[in-house]
């Protein structure tokens, strides 16, 4: 696996073919860890949902699960939305919450998904929902009454029907998907003989930014997700990588070594209104927009080895942000700007997760050693990041305390280069 690290800002990839067929890339989920706070859930498997050609109850089961809120509960048999549960049965298993439903076709050809959730311990209805869908829209239908299940029982909105977009490897042949937030689903946005670096989302999850290989150098492009138009930002002499969105969609800061070493710029969508932001010797690169559009993070060894930087975009000195360990690259900010998330390499590469306004020293949520690319959710609860197991380039999710981690396992690719794309406005 080819890390993404410091070093990258440099990296030259090669030419890239754009491709429009959809792909499924057929992950599964294992999830370990035990977390603190978890919500006793049961998710009991709809009626006739195995007549859909998709198994709704284990999706929601996967999804909640992974989010790290919920302990799932033992829930044999079968139950409705127009069932009346015995509500002292289900505590006794364990149960504080219930979810029951049914698929059934419509007339028209699509389908009917009924579900309610329960709250056990008071014996009331908490949600009752109905949505009539597509075949091809079963696997969102199931994230969407995920969503509400997690944003009903903790307060917070879920991520399940958001999307992310990371890089696929096989027999050497790059490819660049957008999928589901489990990593199912989805379409091939890029597919090229050589790497695919660093995606990036569009605030209105409209647009990829991405680094490809155009007539023999790195290129900055940009793609509309729905059409799959595209075209160049960043195509300067040297190398051009490393795009980051302003938080307003209508720039993108970027490294490029247009004047010599590595150094991050601003520009305009057009291609037009460069900005050069640093203006030093050393190498400054992999920036990232705090939510407020005023200030980037970015890596640079100005002092000696690679560390997290923060500055005005204004203009102005830049702050050492991070200081335990001597090599940390790759920041991601929380959406709330809280929290600050990156690789250090210590006794191999691993994730870690700073509070920005506290004093507690940063907390290593990840078990292995070849970690990268790690990207919050847009809930900013859960981390997306790639890594090495068992002889595979996988990637995993983790709650920002690290006690609950998912692997997506992959059959027959290595994958990296995760980017969790933001709600869709």
């Amino acid at each position: 696996m080819q890390r993404r690290q410091f070093s990258a800002a440099l990296v030259a990839l090669a030419p890239a073919v754009l491709l429009s067929t959809a792909a499924r890339a057929q992950f599964r989920v294992e999830i370990s860890g035990i977390g603190a706070t978890q919500l006793p859930l049961a998710v009991t498997r709809f009626l006739d949902e195995d007549r859909s050609g998709q198994a709704m109850s284990a999706i929601v089961r996967a999804d909640l699960e992974r989010s790290g809120a919920f302990r799932l509960v033992d829930s044999d048999g079968v139950l409705d939305e127009r069932s009346q549960p015995k509500f002292t049965d289900w505590r006794g298993r364990g149960a504080d919450a219930l979810v029951a439903g049914s698929v059934s076709r419509l007339a028209d050809g699509r389908l009917d998904v009924r579900y309610r959730l329960w709250d056990v311990v008071k014996g009331e209805e908490l949600v009752a929902q109905a949505l009539a869908v597509t075949a091809a829209e079963l696997r969102l239908a199931a994230h969407r009454i995920s969503d509400a299940i997690h944003e009903r029982l903790t307060g917070e909105r879920g991520v399940n029907a958001t999307r992310i977009a990371y890089v696929t490897r096989a027999a050497n042949r790059y490819t660049l998907r957008i999928t589901d937030a489990d990593g199912e689903g989805g379409q091939v946005a890029l597919a090229s003989p050589q790497p695919i670096i660093s995606p990036a989302w569009s605030p209105d999850g409209r647009k990829l930014a991405y680094v490809s290989f155009e007539n023999g150098k790195a290129v900055v492009m940009v793609q509309d997700v729905l059409s799959g138009e595209r075209r160049p930002v960043a195509s300067f002499k040297g190398s051009n990588s490393a795009p980051a969105w302003s938080p307003d969609g209508r720039r993108l800061a970027v490294t490029l070594s247009r004047d010599g070493s590595a150094q991050l710029y601003l520009i305009e969508l057009e291609g037009e209104g460069l900005r050069r932001l640093t203006n030093s010797s050393s190498i400054d690169t992999e920036a990232v927009f705090a939510p407020d559009g005023q200030s980037l993070y970015f890596v640079s060894d100005r002092g000696g080895g690679p560390q997290i930087y923060r500055m005005p975009v204004s203009g102005g000195a830049a702050e050492r942000v991070t200081f335990s360990g001597a090599y940390n690259i790759s920041p991601a900010i929380s959406p709330d700007g809280r929290t600050l998330a990156y690789v250090t390499r210590n006794n191999g590469m691993h994730v870690m997760v700073q509070a920005l306004d506290s004093k507690q020293p940063p907390l290593g949520v990840t078990d292995t050693r070849d970690d990268e690319s790690p990207s919050f959710a847009p809930n900013g609860r859960l981390l997306i990041y790639a890594t090495r197991s068992q002889g595979r380039d996988v990637l995993m999710t983790t709650t920002l305390d690290g006690k609950i981690r998912s692997r997506l396992l992959s059959s027959g690719m290595d994958v990296r280069e995760p980017a969790w794309g933001p709600f869709i406005r």
